[in-house]
């Protein structure tokens, strides 16, 4: 059964939101600022990193790790010189 998962968080002043639709094939779509930057996909249970661009001057790299399970899902921002953040699931 296919289920989806909100995850949000800011960072460095930009929203960042993540979207994991869990099932056989793990869907990963993620936003920032509310556009699509960036989506991957993963089979069952195996985490799956998706590279985005933040708009900054100069625009910076981060990473999103999204873990399907077992169990619920995470998200974690990965941006460098940063420690790791977890992102905030959301109900909606």
């Amino acid at each position: 059964m296919r289920r989806r998962h909100h995850f949000h968080i800011e960072h460095a002043g930009h929203s960042v939101s993540a979207t994991v639709q869990t099932g056989h094939t793990v869907v990963v779509e993620v936003l920032v600022d509310g556009k699509e930057t960036g989506h991957g996909t993963t089979r069952d249970d195996h985490p799956v990193t998706v590279h985005v661009e933040l708009p900054t001057d100069p625009p910076a790299q981060v990473a999103l790790r999204a873990t399907p399970g077992p169990g619920m899902p995470r998200c974690i921002l990965e941006a460098p010189g940063a420690e790791d953040q977890v992102m905030s699931p959301r109900s909606y």
